[in-house]
Protein backbone atom coordinates (compact mmCIF):
# COMPACT_ATOMS: atom_id res chain seq x y z
CA UNK A 1 0.00 0.00 0.00
CA UNK A 2 1.41 3.44 -1.19
CA UNK A 3 2.31 5.68 1.72
CA UNK A 4 -0.04 9.43 1.21
CA UNK A 5 0.53 12.69 2.48
CA UNK A 6 -2.38 14.28 4.28
CA UNK A 7 -3.18 17.64 3.14
CA UNK A 8 -2.25 20.60 5.10
CA UNK A 9 -5.00 21.85 7.60
CA UNK A 10 -5.49 24.74 8.15
CA UNK A 11 -5.18 26.14 11.82
CA UNK A 12 -6.50 28.53 14.02
CA UNK A 13 -4.99 30.94 16.79
CA UNK A 14 -4.89 28.90 20.24
CA UNK A 15 -4.42 25.88 18.75
CA UNK A 16 -2.63 23.08 20.34
CA UNK A 17 -0.45 21.66 17.89
CA UNK A 18 2.48 18.89 17.39
CA UNK A 19 5.40 20.56 15.24
CA UNK A 20 8.20 18.48 13.94
CA UNK A 21 11.16 20.81 13.04
CA UNK A 22 11.98 19.45 9.54
CA UNK A 23 15.53 20.19 9.83
CA UNK A 24 16.41 18.68 12.85
CA UNK A 25 14.37 15.72 12.03
CA UNK A 26 15.81 15.22 8.74
CA UNK A 27 19.61 15.95 10.34
CA UNK A 28 18.85 12.85 12.63
CA UNK A 29 18.91 14.91 15.36
CA UNK A 30 17.01 14.15 18.75
CA UNK A 31 14.44 17.03 20.10
CA UNK A 32 12.76 17.63 16.74
CA UNK A 33 9.41 17.47 17.95
CA UNK A 34 7.51 19.83 19.67
CA UNK A 35 4.10 20.46 21.43
CA UNK A 36 3.21 24.06 20.53
CA UNK A 37 0.46 26.74 20.58
CA UNK A 38 -0.23 28.61 17.37
CA UNK A 39 0.00 32.39 17.89
CA UNK A 40 -0.46 34.07 14.81
CA UNK A 41 -1.83 33.00 11.83
CA UNK A 42 0.33 34.66 8.84
CA UNK A 43 -0.83 34.39 5.03
CA UNK A 44 1.16 35.80 2.25
CA UNK A 45 0.61 37.30 -1.04
CA UNK A 46 -0.34 33.90 -3.02
CA UNK A 47 -2.54 32.96 -0.02
CA UNK A 48 -0.17 30.52 1.39
CA UNK A 49 -0.53 30.27 5.63
CA UNK A 50 2.62 30.15 7.80
CA UNK A 51 2.40 29.74 11.62
CA UNK A 52 3.81 31.34 14.77
CA UNK A 53 4.60 28.44 16.94
CA UNK A 54 4.38 28.91 21.24
CA UNK A 55 6.08 26.01 22.27
CA UNK A 56 4.87 24.87 26.15
CA UNK A 57 8.40 24.35 26.89
CA UNK A 58 9.17 28.02 25.97
CA UNK A 59 10.29 29.61 22.93
CA UNK A 60 9.42 30.20 19.82
CA UNK A 61 9.22 29.35 16.35
CA UNK A 62 8.68 32.02 13.21
CA UNK A 63 6.61 31.27 10.14
CA UNK A 64 6.24 27.35 10.23
CA UNK A 65 4.73 25.47 7.28
CA UNK A 66 1.35 23.64 8.04
CA UNK A 67 2.55 20.50 6.85
CA UNK A 68 4.63 19.59 9.79
CA UNK A 69 1.98 20.47 12.24
CA UNK A 70 -0.78 18.42 13.51
CA UNK A 71 -3.88 19.10 15.66
CA UNK A 72 -3.89 18.13 19.32
CA UNK A 73 -7.58 17.82 19.80
CA UNK A 74 -9.11 18.84 23.18
CA UNK A 75 -10.71 15.54 22.66
CA UNK A 76 -7.76 13.40 23.20
CA UNK A 77 -6.65 15.77 26.28
CA UNK A 78 -9.46 15.47 28.41
CA UNK A 79 -9.58 12.28 27.64
CA UNK A 80 -8.79 10.97 30.90
CA UNK A 81 -11.40 13.50 32.46
CA UNK A 82 -14.18 12.81 30.37
CA UNK A 83 -14.34 8.79 30.97
CA UNK A 84 -13.07 8.42 34.26
CA UNK A 85 -14.97 6.30 36.53
CA UNK A 86 -16.23 8.47 39.50
CA UNK A 87 -17.56 5.78 41.45
CA UNK A 88 -15.59 3.03 43.54
CA UNK A 89 -13.05 4.19 46.11
CA UNK A 90 -10.71 3.10 43.37
CA UNK A 91 -12.10 5.71 41.20
CA UNK A 92 -9.19 8.33 41.12
CA UNK A 93 -6.56 5.38 40.43
CA UNK A 94 -7.17 5.61 36.78
CA UNK A 95 -7.00 9.94 36.72
CA UNK A 96 -4.13 11.30 35.64
CA UNK A 97 -2.53 14.07 38.15
CA UNK A 98 -3.50 16.67 36.39
CA UNK A 99 -7.08 15.51 36.40
CA UNK A 100 -7.45 15.27 39.85
CA UNK A 101 -5.65 18.49 40.08
CA UNK A 102 -8.50 20.12 37.95
CA UNK A 103 -11.45 18.30 39.74
CA UNK A 104 -10.05 19.27 43.00
CA UNK A 105 -10.02 22.94 41.94
CA UNK A 106 -13.21 22.46 41.14
CA UNK A 107 -14.61 20.85 43.98
CA UNK A 108 -12.81 23.85 45.85
CA UNK A 109 -14.54 26.62 44.32
CA UNK A 110 -17.24 24.66 44.55
CA UNK A 111 -18.31 25.33 40.61
CA UNK A 112 -20.55 23.22 39.46
CA UNK A 113 -20.38 20.49 36.69
CA UNK A 114 -18.10 20.77 33.85
CA UNK A 115 -17.61 24.05 31.64
CA UNK A 116 -19.67 24.64 28.82
CA UNK A 117 -17.48 23.72 25.65
CA UNK A 118 -16.69 25.92 23.14
CA UNK A 119 -15.84 25.89 19.89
Amino acid sequence: MPFSTPAAAAFKVDDFVLYRDPERFWRGEAGHTFVCRVSAVLRGAKGECRYNLLPVTGGLFREVQGDYMRLLPPADAMRDIDTAPLNGSDAADGMTAAAMAWLTQRHATNQPGLPVPRD
